[in-house]
């Protein structure tokens, strides 16, 4: 049974307000409705589909709880104005779909659903309620479920008590006691759900409560109980739905029933609704509707009506005055949301100005508000400094920013993090936001990058304005303050058009594809966080890295020597064409292979391979490996210290991988070595300010207990509930050596299998890592699956489902595509490997997201900052004082990340140290 008006206004709420081309009509939230109804057919076919289904509606007059209790509902506001014309529209669209369609006068959606439950429930049959409305919650159990559809969560009898605190027997007690504001219900003043679950739960029922009331001992509760009693009884009456309704139907008549072709084909080509009906007529079969291009035009689902409408840069505003500006806003108000972009002078927010603001609320209609254009090249310009035709800075953000702030003004970004932290150094805190770049990123992981050239071309078949022939190349490059706003109003404008239409591509495939729990979960509520992060950014001491660049650059030349040494004369180490002359013409090293240059490889897997047979590659991997720290971090880090506030401010990636791992940049501090001591010392430069240390908390070896959740593996729970070192504990079970005769190479050996095996790993590849024959790696990984076969089930398991799927999901519900995966050759191989991986690693990279969102509100009372997130860790800079009390709330937040949305059954463990650097606090 789907909750047919829940539906609708979850329908109208989901998609931006969307008229039928032909006479205006809305059908935003018909066009939502008709796509749930398609994944309810899509997804409901097979074995165990539905024998029966029902869309239940409320009827439009009053209810028999009117009768009781005049003020019933009594405060609800009345329907959108255009959404009234829609609810009809949405009875006929279940009919043309061939389901049945019910309400009855007199009585409410959930009364009707309560007798067909148990009606079902009586027959010996199971029922399923689509719907999250608590008061039907009172219906689980006995084998009746419910499920909410958006979040596609099961709600069971535990779901119940974890809502109210009671089973579903007691719901209504509950709720009589409680109130419910929305609907009016008056309840017990000052009584909420979790006192009336105590008090449920100690009394009983509600009847033996009232009657007791008297022993209840604290004053205040007794007393509003002996005065209400009456209230309280009327409002149990209220909330307990009627499970005995007479129907003029039966279940029988709820039968499941195939869609009539042309009704259904008839009634989408009404509505204009080509994308679906094309769908729908691809899945039954036959030809869609041939729709008038007047239709296409305006089309109403999301999709349509985005791509649709024409890109005019002629239709693009300029906005140089108060009161243009103040026109666009008072559209903005009232259609409660906006596109906004910014454009500046450069790529770090921390030190680049603002240039303009540009704004869209409706596809094809967008505007620029220049604010520093500079004199330049184009007749619109004359004189010295700015631009003429442009607002004063100062008023343009005066005007904007209640706007911008407002709660009740969705703001739409691309990318949005990098404008909000360029509005907040001008005193404008964005909030609430939608960013299309991780609507993207939600769904669609795996497929193609999010940037939004790459989005607009692929989704709404437009090739933006390229930004390159504004702003030139090499020494002639110019900053877009220099751009003319000739130039700058169209490329500006088109971008905030681009992102609304993206939004209204996204925003309603978010729910058809499952993943807007993820999105709201996990990626928009970290844009935030991650801003604060990097707005807070490390402070590095310059001092410490220059006497390492000198350390490394000595090391360095002393390799060289032994290099050339070894290989009987000197050449450039670090040219790829002479080392390979050296390894496979002078040395005669085997392997050789030539390029289409004509220059033998000699990448780090190949040098691997040779070091077992020659000094000289290992050596040259140790030197390209100072190299590359001296280069990347301990010469560049340099470079990137602001000089105003003498820290680094790395930059964010939430898509920089598919399984959810994020990726920093400018610069980037994911990657720094940890296994050598050059590497490990390079954290020695990231220092706390004067009075306060630096806090780690680490979760330890997550992906292994991860691992050991997914594939059901019963060592390695235990061992992880005993605290046992679990590469001696894998190390013992396999090479049958006991825990207190073991070495550190056996153990050694075990973690690198432990590992590998997570990243489906192949004999060929431990053998490099450990540097013995093939045949014995080979034989170690069979060991361990002989004794752990769990595992093997588990990566069966999941590339049998990537086929078949085209993507693997961690346990939190995000969606990593594997288009890759039916590949042949060694692409079949990495994307084997790949699917295997990405459920853990992107589990792990979730639950740290989940810690990261929570974080701030839990160290809100403390003087406590956070600073980095690197892979499985969380810096923070503490004042000493407060040390303790931080690992005690971090580690808190960190290790019940995790819940209430996944019971793992291993508990996640978080390591955490301090100190005055990076370095002694890992």
């Amino acid at each position: 049974m789907i909750d047919g008006s829940a539906f609708i206004f979850r329908a109208y709420h989901a998609l931006p307000p969307l008229t039928r081309k032909s006479d205006g009509l809305p059908i935003g939230a018909v066009a939502g409705f008709c796509n749930m109804l398609h994944r309810y057919v899509e997804a409901n076919t097979g074995p165990d589909a539905p024998t029966h289904v029902a869309v239940i509606f409320d009827h439009s007059g009053k209810s028999f709880r009117n009768d009781m209790y005049d003020l019933y509902k009594a405060n609800r506001p009345p329907a959108p104005e255009d959404l009234r014309p829609q609810f009809p529209l949405t009875r006929d669209a279940t009919r043309a779909f061939n389901i049945a369609c019910k309400e009855v006068e007199g009585f409410e959606a959930d009364d009707i659903i309560a007798t067909l439950a148990h009606q079902a429930r009586d027959a010996g049959g199971r029922c399923t309620i689509i719907s999250s409305d608590k008061d039907l919650m009172q219906l689980v159990g006995g084998g009746v479920e419910m499920l909410d559809a958006m979040k596609n969560k099961r709600i069971d009898s535990d779901g119940v008590v974890e809502k109210f605190g009671v089973g579903p027997d007691r719901v209504v007690d509950v709720q009589a006691l409680a109130g419910d504001s929305v609907d009016n219900v008056p309840g017990a003043p000052g009584i909420g759900i979790k006192t009336a679950a105590l008090l449920i739960n100690e009394y009983g029922s509600l009847e033996e409560l009232l009657d007791r009331a008297e022993e209840i001992k604290q004053p205040k509760r007794r007393q509003t109980l002996i005065d209400n009693r009456a209230q309280i009884e009327m409002s149990k009456q209220l909330v307990q739905l009627d499970c005995t309704m007479e129907l003029d139907f039966s279940l029988e008549d709820l039968e499941v029933l195939e869609p009539d072709a042309e009704v259904l084909m008839e009634f989408l080509g009404l509505m204009e609704f080509r994308t679906l009906a094309k769908r729908m007529a691809e899945q039954m079969g036959i030809d869609a509707p041939a729709l008038p291009e007047a239709s296409a035009a305006g089309a109403t689902a999301a999709t349509e009506v985005a791509a649709a409408v024409a890109f005019d840069a002629e239709k693009y505003e300029c906005l140089g005055d108060a009161a243009g500006l103040q026109g666009w806003i008072d559209r903005i108000y009232e259609r409660g949301y906006v596109a906004v972009d910014t454009e500046t002078t450069g790529l770090d927010a921390m030190v680049v100005d603002l240039v303009g603001v540009s704004l869209c609320v409706d596809p094809g209609e967008a505007c620029y508000i220049p604010l520093a254009h500079k004199q330049g090249g184009d007749d619109l310009f004359g004189g010295e400094g700015l631009a003429e035709g442009q607002m004063p800075l100062e008023q343009a953000l005066a005007m904007l920013k209640p706007m911008l702030e407002d709660p009740a003004v969705l703001k739409i970004g691309q990318n949005m993090k990098y404008d909000a932290k360029i509005l907040h150094r001008y005193g404008i805190d964005v909030a609430p936001i939608d960013d299309t770049m991780l609507m993207s990123y939600a769904l669609h992981a795996g497929e193609h990058n999010h940037g939004m050239d790459i989005l607009s071309e692929r989704y709404l078949d437009h090739k933006p304005i390229p930004i390159k022939p504004l702003l030139g190349t090499g020494k002639s490059a110019i900053t877009f303050d220099r751009v003319p706003m000739a130039d700058a109003v169209p490329y500006a404008a088109e971008d905030a058009d681009i992102t609304l239409r993206l939004w209204q591509h996204f925003k309603p495939e978010l729910h058809q594809r499952q993943v807007t729990t993820v999105y709201e979960t996990l990626e928009r509520p970290l844009v935030p966080v991650l801003a604060e992060m990097e707005r807070n950014g490390i402070k590095v001491d310059r001092d410490t890295l220059s006497r390492m660049s000198n350390a490394f650059a000595q090391k360095m030349a002393g390799l060289e020597d032994e290099i050339h040494s070894l290989a009987g004369q000197s050449f450039n180490v670090g040219s790829p064409k002479q080392l390979g002359e050296i390894l496979f013409d002078k040395l005669e090293l085997p392997g050789g292979k030539k390029g289409k240059t004509g220059a033998y490889a000699t990448g780090a897997d190949i040098l691997e391979d040779l070091a077992t047979e020659h000094a000289l590659p290992g050596l040259v991997l140790d030197w390209r490996q100072l190299s590359k720290l001296k280069s990347t971090y301990t010469d560049a880090l340099q470079d990137h210290i602001n000089p105003d506030t003498g820290r680094v401010h790395t930059s964010y990636i939430q898509t920089g991988a598919n399984t959810g791992r994020m990726a920093s940049s400018d610069p980037n501090l994911q990657n720094i070595p940890v296994r050598s001591e050059e590497g490990r010392r390079i954290r020695e430069a990231f220092v706390a300010e004067e009075g306060n240390v630096l806090l780690s908390l680490d979760y330890s070896q997550i992906e292994l207990r991860i691992l050991a959740h997914v594939a059901g593996i019963d060592a390695l729970k235990a061992a992880f509930a005993a605290g046992q070192d679990i590469h001696a504990m894998t190390a013992s079970e396999m090479f049958n050596v006991p825990m207190e005769e073991m070495t550190s190479e056996i153990r050694r050996q075990a973690k690198a299998i432990n590992f590998g095996v997570i990243y489906g790993i192949s004999g060929f590849g431990l053998a490099r890592n450990l540097r013995i024959p093939r045949a014995e790696a080979q034989g170690f990984i069979d060991r361990y699956f002989e004794r752990f076969p769990g595992i093997r089930a588990y990566m069966d398991q999941t590339v049998e489902f990537a086929k078949e799927h085209g993507y693997v999901q961690t346990l939190f519900g995000r969606k990593i595509h594997t288009p890759e995966i039916a590949a042949k050759g060694p692409r079949a191989g990495f994307a084997k490997r790949a699917a295997i991986n990405a459920p853990i690693q992107g589990t792990a990279a979730d639950v740290i997201r989940r810690a990261m969102v929570r974080m701030p509100q839990a160290i809100a009372h403390l003087p406590a900052r956070m600073l980095l997130q690197v892979h499985d860790e969380l810096l923070f800079e503490v004042p000493q004082a407060a040390v303790e009390e931080t690992i005690e709330t971090a580690r808190q937040v960190m290790e019940n990340a995790a819940d209430p949305a996944v019971h793992l059954d291993v508990k996640l463990s978080v390591d955490a140290g301090q100190g005055s650097n990076w370095a002694e606090a890992h």
